[in-house]
């Protein structure tokens, strides 16, 4: 399957979700969703985006935005992560990569002098309909959700092309 591009409808794929539910994309139309992939649950960088984004959550709420957190991680390592930091939003186990391979996120890093494969840190915004709207990539965590969030309001305001 190819990655998905702006302009594109997001694939329909099917994954296990915190809560004892399972999450497809297409389930989601009718509302925007930011989609954050992170490389490894309960890490620092990790660990400080999501609590980020649960600081702004009631603004992303006032622009009906769903969010969502995705990793490699097991379902029983997300549901702790989510439970310890108290993350009002769900997080999705993609042990198999279905969805990192669809947004073409695992990539070749360098840990520690080593090469490694895991999640590029990367966020998608989603439209209403289904459609990729835009994309950050290689993501620094400070600053972030602010970016987000403002690209959010602009494409709920018909400013984003």
């Amino acid at each position: 399957m190819p990655a998905i591009t702006i302009g594109k409808p997001v694939p329909d794929i099917e994954l296990a979700a915190t809560g004892d539910k399972k999450i497809s994309l297409t389930d989601l139309h009718g509302k925007p969703i930011v989609l954050y992939f992170y490389p490894k649950a309960s890490t620092p960088g990790c660990t400080q985006e999501g609590l980020d984004f649960k600081a702004a959550i009631a603004k992303f709420r006032r622009q009906s935005a769903i969010i969502l957190g995705v990793s490699r991680d097991s379902l029983k390592a997300q549901e702790n992560f989510k439970q310890k930091q108290g993350f009002p939003f769900d997080l999705l186990a993609d042990k198999e990569e279905k969805l990192c391979h669809a947004f073409d996120v695992i990539k070749m890093k360098s840990m520690y002098g080593k090469q490694v494969r895991g999640i590029e840190r990367s966020t998608f915004l989603i439209d209403e309909s289904g459609h990729l709207r835009w994309e950050w990539r290689k993501v620094k965590v400070k600053g972030h959700v602010e970016e987000v969030l403002e690209t959010l309001k602009a494409m709920r305001a018909g400013k984003l092309v």
